[in-house]
Order: C-alpha cells, then sequence, then structure tokens
C-alpha cells in the first residue's frame, strides 16, 4: 500500500526537527557516557554509542518508509499488529533470554529484541481503532471492558517477564481513556490508591484504619444519613482497609528483595548508599555537580570515570545535568514538552477520531517515559529501568519510539490533503 503520497508541505516539519535533535543529541550523551580515549571514533560499532548510530540510521530508514505508507494501512491492520505482538510477548515466555534479570528478550543469532517495547504501538493502534468503530459509544460497559483488555492484556503479560518497567508504560492509556469520556473518578481513584499504597508502606496498618475510620465518621456529618449513604461510605471504607491489607502482603510476599529495598530506599525506610540506594545517589551527585552551565561536553567526571550505573541506559539523563547543567537541563525539559504538546494539539486538529486516539496514545506514551526516568534519576520515582525515549542506548527501544511517532506523523500528514481537496 504505497500509494497517496504526502507533499513535503502537508508534514509536520517541526516534530520531525525536535525528533532529530533529541537522536542527535541522545547519540552524543550516549558517546559522552561512555567515552574511551582509545575508542574516539563515534561510529565504532565496539562501542554502544557505534551502535546506537546505526540503530539511528535503521530507525530513519523505517520513518521515512512509513511517511511513504498509506494511512488507511495502519486502521485496516491496527488488529493485526496487534495481534502480532501479543503472540511475540507470549513467545518470550517460552524462547525468551534473560537479560540483567528480565526474561523479555527474543534472540536470534547476535540480534536481540524486546517485543515488549513494540506492543506499544500495536496497542495503541489497535485501541484507536476500536474506539474509532462505528457505532462504538464509550459510555456503554462492554466498550470499556474492551478497552481495558486492549491496554492491560499486554501489561499483565509483561508483568510474568519480569519487566515492571515495560509492564506499568501502559497504564499511560489511563490518559487517552479520559480523554475519550472515562468518569474522572477513575483518576480520583487512581489517586487514592496511590496515596494508600505509600501510606501502607509507611505507616503502621492499625493508624491507617483508625484514619480512614475517622475521615469516614467525619464524612457522614456532612451528607444525608439515610441508609444507602450509610451502606456506600462503610463499603468504601472496607474496601480501602482491604486494599491496604493487600499492598502489605503483596510487598512482604510478592516482590523481589531488590525491589522492595529499592522502595523502601526512596521512601527513606532505609539509607543504603551501596546497594539499593547506589544508584540513586551517584546520579544525584552526577547531576548536582553540573552547576548551573555543567562542566561540558565530555568533562562529566561521574560519568567519565563510570560512577554512574547504567549511564548510557537508564540514567542517561545524569550526562545531560553534568556536562550541560541546570539551563541544559531545562532545556531538554523544555523541548521535550514542546514535542509532547505539538502531538496533543495535532491530535486535536484531526478530523478522524481514530487518528486523535492515537495520537494521544503516542503523547501518553512518551509522557510516562518522561516523567517515570527523570524522576528515577532526581531519586522522585522508584528505580524501574525505562529509558528516556529517543536519548536512552537500546536499538529495540529508539526503533519502537521512531515506529510510534512516525505513524502518527503520517496520520497527520492526510489531514492537510483532505481540507485541500474539500476545496478543489
Amino acid at each position: 500500500m504505497i500509494q497517496q503520497q504526502p507533499k513535503p508541505s502537508s508534514i509536520d516539519w517541526l516534530t520531525i526537527i525536535l525528533y532529530l535533535v533529541f537522536v542527535l543529541g541522545g547519540l552524543l550523551c550516549i558517546y559522552a557516557s561512555v567515552y574511551k580515549e582509545d575508542h574516539p571514533f563515534i561510529f565504532d560499532t565496539s562501542m554502544n554509542y557505534g551502535k546506537q548510530a546505526i540503530w539511528i540510521g535503521i530507525s530513519l530508514f523505517i520513518g521515512i518508509l512509513i511517511l511513504f505508507v498509506d494511512e488507511k494501512f495502519f486502521y485496516a491492520f491496527a488488529y493485526p499488529i496487534f495481534g502480532i505482538s501479543i503472540f511475540l510477548l507470549l513467545a518470550v515466555l517460552i524462547f525468551g533470554t534473560t537479560v540483567k534479570g528480565s526474561s523479555s528478550w527474543i534472540e536470534i543469532g547476535g540480534f536481540r529484541m524486546q517485543p515488549a517495547e513494540f506492543a506499544k504501538f500495536g496497542s495503541a493502534l489497535a485501541l484507536a481503532k476500536f474506539l474509532s468503530g462505528f457505532n462504538v459509544k464509550f459510555s456503554e460497559k462492554k466498550t470499556k471492558i474492551i478497552a481495558g483488555i486492549i491496554c492491560f492484556l499486554p501489561m499483565l503479560i509483561i508483568l510474568f517477564q519480569n519487566e515492571t518497567g515495560s509492564a506499568l508504560v501502559f497504564a499511560a492509556f489511563i490518559f487517552v481513556l479520559y480523554r475519550e469520556g472515562l468518569s474522572g473518578w477513575v483518576l480520583s481513584i487512581g489517586f487514592i490508591v496511590i496515596i494508600l499504597s505509600i501510606l501502607a508502606l509507611l505507616v503502621p496498618p492499625l493508624y491507617i484504619i483508625i484514619g480512614i475510620s475517622v475521615l469516614a465518621l467525619l464524612f457522614t456529618l456532612v451528607i444525608r444519613r439515610n441508609r444507602q449513604n450509610l451502606l456506600a461510605v462503610a463499603g468504601v471504607v472496607l474496601a480501602m482497609i482491604a486494599y491496604v491489607s493487600i499492598v502489605e502482603y503483596a510487598f512482604e510476599n510478592v516482590l523481589q528483595a531488590h525491589q522492595k529495598s529499592r522502595i523502601n530506599v526512596l521512601l527513606g525506610k532505609e539509607v543504603d548508599l551501596k546497594g539499593a540506594g547506589y544508584n540513586v545517589m551517584q546520579s544525584k551527585i552526577a547531576i548536582g555537580s553540573g552547576g548551573l552551565f555543567g562542566k561540558g561536553f565530555l568533562e562529566g567526571t561521574q560519568n567519565k570515570f563510570r560512577f554512574v550505573p547504567e549511564q548510557s541506559t537508564d540514567f542517561i539523563f545524569c550526562t545531560i545535568g553534568e556536562e550541560y547543567g541546570f539551563v541544559g537541563s531545562v532545556i531538554f525539559i523544555l523541548l521535550y514538552m514542546i514535542l509532547l504538546w505539538r502531538i496533543l494539539y495535532l491530535s486535536e486538529k484531526q478530523r478522524y477520531k481514530f487518528n486523535r486516539i492515537y495520537g494521544y496514545s503516542v503523547a501518553s506514551i512518551l509522557f510516562f517515559h518522561f516523567l517515570i526516568n527523570i524522576g528515577m534519576t532526581l531519586g522522585l520515582m522508584p528505580v524501574i529501568g525505562i529509558p528516556l525515549p529517543f536519548i536512552s542506548y537500546g536499538g529495540s527501544s529508539l526503533l519502537s519510539f521512531t515506529i510510534l511517532l512516525f505513524i502518527f506523523i503520517r496520520l497527520d500528514s492526510n489531514k492537510v490533503n483532505e481540507l485541500r481537496g474539500a476545496f478543489d
């Protein structure tokens, strides 16, 4: 289906320019984070930056190819693409290769791929097609259930691969569902769940139960005290107490030792500067040492002497903070926010619902990665090991994010052609 090729004027070049700025800037950050004086050539394929340069070339080729594909292809094959991504996720459970404790990789010869990365745009396409279907109303219970399955089935499978970080990314689709009509109460409940989860890990259960009971009592004083309302309050109280008990049990009996240690360090219950807290401590030192304007390119001592673990992948933001300082970090964050704003802006201008939903999915996934990755380098989020899109080292992540973004660019490019056609 290579037809109806978009005109150059119909392509959103601002988004593409921002993409190029990020991937090329990411290459320089990877180069700086693992630089060796005896391997100064940036295209040296024995080093991570040389391999990343190759992946940038492959990703650019795939991205350009996507721009020449008929946009109807993505709608027509949304479900097959989603089905293939689910099949690959299941295949990982049988044939997967374990890398750093995560059994989420498929290795063929010397090539490794992580299907969880590609499941993101597969789920985004499937969700967009389903919700944009004829006579599909989000207000119906059946629609919400099916949409939930599309969003969270990949998450469930990925959790079995011991890849918690990648699994949590699929929670970002909640923002898409909210845009399409999901009640604000769901987000409120989600916020309450997060608060209760944190309290369950910090405060003895008895104190939480007393606090919930007192709040419930105060609430009953300001509402109409009939049988129905009192039963509703009692039900909510029991549900909250049950959830607190579940969190405590899951923390003690489900999470692995390193996961519990990371959470305890984040919450301040443990100080383990040589173990679980080492990564975050070194990350903070690296970012803080950058000062206002940074130490300069290739002058970051924390990165140069390998004090920061995973410095080219999960903690790549440390390189930005140390070498370019507060000013450079702010500029990077502003550019990323411009990219997210641009995607949302273009999504709202789409003529077709499919395009809009997919665009919101792209923005939500990128935002989740951005928020969690930078948050964990600053010690504000638990270290769950997810890359910074377009910046972190990794072929699977770069290629999947490129496909995710360029599909939307292709869908958006048709908008201009449609408007022109209406006046011809």
